[in-house]
């Protein structure tokens, strides 16, 4: 098993470097469980819903790189008949095997901005990857609908959760 820790304090490049840089070791070295991949911030300390949403695009570029077809080796995949059709002079986009593969080839990011930076300044002056995150954290928890549950279960958790609050909640004296 390995961790995805974080030791930064606010979703930024620190972040993203430091859990980015935990996950692809464990991805690399055949980890089979990894505790703590997405959300963490300082230490642990802090879960965090705009570092949940962008440690979760980078888990899915992670599997996506593990896919078989992304670091296949057969004559489709090395596509020397496509290079020969090509020729030096010629493009890849005017060919049918790039036609057939071009679309689904690539990881498609769902908060990354990938676009260049005129068109990234012109959406709204540059949205920042993080403030993103928190519009589709946003977006996540207002499509929510609660499942259904006992009304008595229900009135048991809030008396918990009243009680626990009243009791100072988890201790921090440690």
């Amino acid at each position: 098993r390995s961790s995805g820790v974080c030791a930064a304090n606010v979703p930024d490049g620190q972040a993203m470097w430091e859990t980015s840089n935990s996950l692809w070791a464990a991805m690399q070295s055949g980890t089979n469980m990894v505790y703590h991949a997405a959300g963490w911030l300082e230490g642990g300390l802090i879960a965090c819903p705009e570092k949940f949403i962008m440690d979760c695009e980078v888990l899915q570029m992670l599997q996506r790189y593990m896919e078989p077809e992304v670091f296949a080796t057969g004559p489709d995949e090395i596509a020397l008949d496509a290079i020969r059709e090509v020729g030096p002079n010629g493009h890849f986009f005017g060919i049918q095997h790039t036609q057939d593969r071009y679309e689904s080839a690539f990881y498609q990011p769902f908060v990354s901005d990938w676009r260049n930076f005129e068109a990234f300044a012109l959406d709204n002056g540059g949205v920042w990857t993080a403030e993103r995150a928190h519009h589709l954290f946003k977006e996540i928890v207002g499509a929510f609908e609660p499942p259904d549950m006992d009304e008595a279960v229900r009135e048991e958790l809030a008396a918990y959760v009243t009680r626990r609050k009243a009791e100072g909640g988890a201790p921090t004296d440690f």
